[in-house]
């Protein structure tokens, strides 16, 4: 089997490698505090996260709340995951724009 060779050889991969990784830290630092917002129960729950996958918000209908509460803190949950998928998804995208493709998925470098 014959070896592959690298243009500029293993030394030059590691600095392309380190290139890459120092693009996907300053583009998850960069809009790690973008926000978004999942709605459930016909916006009766709301729920915020940033990109970097932090619950920034949360909001209840107060008569939601009162008039069934376990089906309020279903809704939560529901919503806490919605908008944590969301934000890892839309963190995935930002990463794979920057890197032109290269890097799909922010846990490539975690």
């Amino acid at each position: 089997m014959r070896q592959q060779q690298f243009r500029g050889g293993m030394n030059e991969l590691v600095r392309q490698t380190q290139r890459l990784k120092r693009k996907v830290d300053e583009t998850r630092e960069a809009v790690r505090g973008n926000t978004l917002v999942a709605a459930v129960a016909n916006d009766k729950v709301k729920v915020t996260v940033n990109y970097g996958r932090e619950v920034v918000k949360i909001e209840v209908d107060p008569e939601f709340l009162a008039a069934d509460r376990e089906m309020a803190l279903d809704s939560i949950a529901a919503a806490t995951n919605s908008a944590l998928k969301a934000a890892a998804e839309a963190m995935d995208k930002e990463i794979e724009k920057a890197t032109g493709g290269v890097v799909k998925g922010s846990d490539f470098f975690m």
